[in-house]
């Protein structure tokens, strides 16, 4: 006994020199690893064929280094520093409107309601031929997104083509605030449910939810329930995730834990603030783009036993980015933690600490998940995102949807629609009707619409194999009556997916009247994921 205890003691006495002398050998390879980068770029620069452009590639070095680590960790120059406003607060000094290539082409796919481009009366499908006279000839979206941006009380002059007339507009940067919730209301039947659309966890996010909660509770004191839909919703501020969550739990309840390398920089984030409703039955939507603080939201609160979590799996995002300030006015958004909902269960699906022979970042193994218990003692588990209690199947575009998407004609006729149309019908009142898809029908037969279908592709494939092992001449009368049974069943689709394209057409039409908040507004109806969690609010 005595022997093992002077072991110990002995190997406690050697710990802390051996700390040092790895933390010594660690600081070594740096120093030296940096050493060896300076040399080689001192090299490259003195001789290489032509000039090199410290700037660009230092930050392709510095871009490199970190996507070996993950997608989130990122280094942003002076330059971008509206880049990085816009993904921390919603906000940046602009315009106002969502901008799309198409072909050589630079167009408005979507100008933002009160803000300056829709004021100025720029529209969806308008050209941008120039930005401060400087032509958009040959550059890509984010080049011309980035000459529009600016400093707010600024003016950007757009020189823009429409319908072939060529108009200049002036116009006002302001600083740009994008709606959080761009749409709220209520849904069912007899409207017996709220609703609340969040786009991002940006500033002020909880507050904007909670007023819209408020607000729905006071102008429906009967409702029936609650649905918060997050689909999309690819996170943002912690903080703010956790203020939503405080509007259905008590103040006090432990609603998101980080854990890092640094100790010190670890937290427990508790609610702060009274409820503002404990009781009324609630549901959570999320599908495979819920990430992050979407993901605390949903998780928490089906670990709390609080909603009902309905759509489909989360994506699964784990980690907690810090920005951090570098030199020269530059930051960088770092990875320094992995969050924990009260569960204890860490919901991040992908491992970038491991990965395959091909260096790609492996998925955390079925055999590596944990079960955890939520607060009633039902079971989730960890390593995949949150897993919704009602799982809604997601529906795949038919090929004529993706079709009309891929070559604008849905995009085309909306702008064209528009300018015959002044004014539709309210957003929950506004229907695609017979004549309308008779309209949009005709215009796809002048347009020549054509397009492939996985079953043509599989048998242009099996003509080429045939051809190979020379079996084409004998199977040459099957293989074309099938492809004219394929022509003919595509001739229908535009019936047989009626409903389909006629809901993706209704709602382009309507955002170009009343903006994204009334696509919503008009397409909540026949959402099958509104009414699945309906559904499961009313059992409840």
């Amino acid at each position: 006994m005595k022997k093992r205890l002077l072991i110990a003691l002995a190997a406690l006495a050697v710990w802390p020199t051996l700390h040092v002398v790895a933390q010594e050998d660690r600081g070594f390879e740096i120093a030296k690893n940096l050493e060896i980068f300076s040399s080689v770029y001192k090299s490259l620069n003195q001789n290489y064929v032509d000039d090199v452009d410290p700037g660009k590639t230092i930050k392709v070095a510095i871009d490199a280094m970190l996507a070996s680590l993950d997608p989130y960790t990122n280094y942003y120059p002076e330059s971008q520093m509206e880049d990085v406003k816009l993904q921390l607060l919603g906000q940046y000094g602009g315009v106002g409107a969502m901008i799309m290539q198409r072909g050589d082409s630079i167009l408005i796919s979507e100008p933002y309601d009160g803000l300056p481009a829709a004021e100025a009366g720029l529209r969806a499908g308008d050209r941008i031929l120039s930005v401060d006279g400087e032509s958009t000839a040959g550059k890509k979206t984010p080049d011309v997104s980035s000459a529009m941006r600016g400093q707010a009380g600024t003016t950007v002059k757009l020189t823009i083509e429409r319908a072939g007339k060529v108009m200049d507009f002036t116009i006002k940067r302001r600083e740009i605030k994008l709606p959080n919730v761009p749409y709220y209301g209520y849904v069912g039947a007899d409207s017996d449910y709220g609703y609340i659309k969040l786009d991002e966890f940006t500033t002020d996010a909880a507050k904007h939810v909670r007023e819209a909660f408020v607000e729905l509770k006071k102008g429906k004191p009967e409702m029936k329930g609650m649905i918060l839909d997050l689909r999309g919703n690819g996170g943002g501020l912690m903080n703010e995730a956790v203020d939503i969550v405080n509007i259905w739990v008590p103040r006090g309840t432990l609603v998101v834990e980080t854990k890092g390398k640094v100790a010190s920089k670890n937290t427990k984030s508790y609610t702060r603030m009274a409820p503002e409703d404990t009781e009324i039955p609630l549901a959570v939507l999320i599908d495979n783009s819920s990430a992050s603080a979407s993901e605390i939201v949903s998780g928490s609160l089906q670990d709390l036993d609080r909603a009902t979590i309905v759509g489909q799996r989360s994506y699964g995002k784990g980690l907690v980015q810090n920005i951090l300030p570098m030199a020269y006015n530059s930051q960088m958004k770092i990875t320094v933690s992995k969050y924990y909902i009260p569960s204890g269960r860490c919901i991040q699906a992908i491992d970038y600490s491991h990965r395959d022979a091909n260096g790609r970042a492996m998925k955390v193994p079925d055999s590596l998940k944990t079960a955890f218990m939520t607060r009633a003692g039902r079971v989730v588990y960890d390593g995949f995102g949150i897993e919704p209690d009602v799982e809604v199947e997601p529906e795949y575009m038919s090929n004529i949807a993706v079709a009309l998407v891929q070559k604008f004609l849905i995009f085309d006729y909306a702008t064209d629609y528009v300018r015959s149309h002044p004014t539709i019908a309210p957003a929950d009142q506004f229907e695609v009707d017979d004549a309308l898809y008779a309209d949009f029908c005709r215009y796809l037969k002048e347009k020549q619409l054509t397009y492939s279908t996985i079953t043509e592709r599989l048998l242009g494939q099996l003509r080429e194999v045939a051809k190979e092992e020379e079996y084409d001449s004998a199977i040459a009368a099957q293989m074309d009556a099938m492809q004219a049974i394929v022509e003919q069943e595509k001739a229908g689709d535009l019936q047989r997916h009626r409903e389909e394209v006629a809901e993706m057409l209704k709602g382009e039409i309507l955002t170009r009247y009343y903006f994204d908040r009334g696509r919503i507004q008009g397409t909540i109806g026949t959402d099958k994921v509104v009414g699945a969690a309906i559904k499961a609010l009313h059992s409840k």
